[in-house]
């Protein structure tokens, strides 16, 4: 077991939400050999494999086994909530090169297959090197594998620490790291994490990163080494619904909105962006404007501003109406 050590009231003030578009990558990467979670990712691997056949995926398999070490440096918790792909990447470059070699020499250590043993020794010729091949890898896998669906990935994301957001505000923070996962749980000293290996670690000013994940089901994953941030991996609920097609809305309703209309208030079960619902939906963000603008004069949804962002909801009367047609 993993305690992460809250000692002290403060400590509580320094847990903190965030996604990582660069551990998603790796994680979608690691989703090719690990069939663990791919019933849930088939739709999306049947869209990718043919790009991901033209990648050199390899060098990153090798060093992101599917049991064992995973370097840190290729997954630096994020300094933001929302960090970009690209500051990501130049934090990964500017990681000093005795910490790659390190982390990729213990990396080594855990893997079972000799090529990927052979091709780990080596990038370790070379750690500079090394660590600047595998952050273009991890560059051209985001290209090709997350950057098309990253609003549909991100959605799902932002929706998981909206929820628990909302819990927080209502029940507390205790519920809130309760309702993470099975193997997480809180105790009087903190939070611990049921794993192989008996650790504490010590939270203290440093603060506690929790990150929803996409591609983790249904496992969870830590980072605890320093210098890094303590980092709890889970995975985000509703990662069932990552893939589907919105559903079919009521019949009547189509005939009375018109039916692009009607798919976009049905599938505002949750706030989303004009971006985010033009991913979840295969329409241009043009016409999603346009189709908003539309329900919105006739009072269907109404805005609320999120950050940068501004997210639609339903009101009421549309939520009503979407009942009654189902009804």
């Amino acid at each position: 077991m993993t305690l992460f050590e809250l000692r002290a009231p403060e400590d509580l003030l320094a847990v903190r939400f965030a996604v990582s578009p660069v551990w998603e990558t790796q994680a979608a990467v690691q989703a090719f050999v690990d069939e663990r979670g791919r019933s849930y990712h088939e739709p999306w691997l049947g869209q990718v494999r043919t790009r991901a056949a033209r990648l050199d995926l390899v060098p990153l398999l090798a060093v992101l086994p599917r049991r064992g070490y995973v370097p840190d440096f290729l997954t630096p918790p994020p300094r933001t909530c929302r960090p970009g792909l690209r500051a990501q990447l130049a934090e990964i470059r500017a990681t000093d090169p005795a910490r790659v070699s390190l982390e990729l020499a213990r990396c080594r250590e855990t893997v079972a297959d000799e090529h990927y043993r052979r091709l780990i020794t080596s990038l370790l010729t070379n750690p500079e090197r090394a660590r600047d091949q595998l952050a273009a890898r991890l560059h051209e896998a985001w290209a090709g594998l997350i950057a098309p669906f990253w609003h549909r990935i991100r959605t799902v994301l932002d929706r998981d620490v909206d929820e628990r957001s909302r819990l927080l505000a209502q029940h507390g923070l205790r519920r809130v790291l309760d309702d993470l996962h099975p193997k997480i749980r809180w105790t009087k000293r903190g939070l611990s994490l049921a794993d192989r290996d008996p650790r504490t670690v010590t939270v203290g000013e440093r603060g506690l990163l929790l990150m929803p994940s996409a591609y983790l089901w249904p496992h969870v994953a830590a980072i605890v080494e320093v210098p890094w941030l303590p980092t709890i991996i889970y995975p985000a609920t509703g990662i069932a619904g990552l893939w589907q097609a919105p559903a079919a809305p009521p019949g009547a309703l189509g005939r009375l909105l018109g039916r692009t209309r009607a798919v976009v208030l049905t599938t505002l079960d949750q706030p989303l962006s004009t971006t985010a619902l033009a991913a979840m939906t295969g329409l241009s963000p043009a016409g999603i404007s346009r189709h908003l603008l539309a329900l919105r004069d006739a009072g269907l949804v109404a805005t609320a501003r999120h950050g940068h962002e501004v997210r639609y909801r339903r009101t009421e009367l549309g939520s009503a109406l979407l009942c009654a047609r189902r009804e």
